[in-house]
């Protein structure tokens, strides 16, 4: 099985990527699906952990695993160190929840990044926290902008940016980006796909301490409707991924239908067996 590494993007900067402890207590538990760690949090205690970070003055990186991150961790080393560095790993996907609880260690909900950009906008024009979007397609962050705004009158958009094409291959994309960041925003979306977005951030938090950045693909599009996105009783079926296909077929028919499908197979077999032997379990 082949995948799309990411090491080209670690040209932008000669350090490593930033990863380190989680330094705060965390009252929610943790799990681990096919080796992957899970924060067993529901979308409300993720904002709230987010806003506490700011109380404490201190920012973060959100991570929402779906079943082709897992497939992606399994095979790209450096995509794993980039998400092993984060504070808060999420199940974005209803099959990652259904997973859990085939081991018998449930994950409350799905928790994802087309909807936290919602909610959690909401939640920083309360308390007064800006936010910025970077990435999408072009015009996407600025639309997405002016629907968030819309919404939330009280919210603060410090910004957009277009990430220009083949960014990950001229180190002078990366200092243009650290420049339009300059204001160091509360909360920084950004839009480039899986795994450039995670890779992207990697890079990005070092300089931006007390900046939370969320991994949150294709969302601008879902925001400002440049794309439809899957009605709910799909996304509550796991089938939001079909919907997505119908859309974009030559574009996703290989992720979802070569590569996704056999990988969600011999992943459901794997935790059958474990499940059988007992080993899900909540690490604390």
């Amino acid at each position: 099985m082949s995948i799309h590494t990411i090491d080209s993007i670690t040209q932008l900067d000669d350090s490593p990527p930033l990863t380190r402890k989680r330094h705060w207590h965390t009252p929610w538990r943790r799990t681990f699906i096919n080796a992957v760690r899970i924060d067993a949090v529901t979308e409300c205690q993720c904002i709230d952990a987010i806003l506490d970070g700011f109380d404490a003055g201190r920012g973060g990186f959100v991570v929402t695993h779906n079943l082709d991150h897992l497939r992606r961790l399994e095979l790209d080393p450096y995509f794993a160190s980039v998400c092993a560095g984060a504070d808060l790993r999420v199940a974005d996907g209803m099959p990652v929840v259904w997973l859990s609880r085939l081991l018998d260690i449930g994950l409350p909900q799905r928790v994802a990044g087309s909807s936290l950009i919602h909610t959690l906008s909401y939640s920083a024009a309360q308390r007064g926290r800006s936010v910025f979007l970077l990435g999408g397609t072009e015009g996407t962050a600025d639309a997405a902008a002016e629907v968030l705004k819309r919404n939330n009158p009280t919210l603060k958009v410090a910004g957009t940016y277009f990430v220009p094409f083949g960014f990950e291959k001229d180190p002078d994309h990366l200092q243009e980006i650290i420049s339009r960041l300059s204001s160091a925003p509360d909360i920084v979306y950004v839009a480039l796909g899986s795994p450039k977005q995670e890779a992207l951030i990697g890079r990005l938090r070092r300089h931006f301490p007390r900046t939370w950045f969320l991994g949150v693909g294709i969302s601008f599009s879902y925001v400002c409707c440049k794309v439809r996105q899957a009605p709910i009783w799909m996304q509550r079926a796991g089938c939001e991924w079909l919907y997505r296909m119908m859309q974009e077929p030559r574009r996703l028919a290989r992720r979802y239908l070569i590569e996704g499908i056999p990988f969600a197979s011999r992943l459901l077999t794997r935790c059958v067996a474990e499940r059988m032997k007992g080993v899900g379990r909540y690490v604390d």
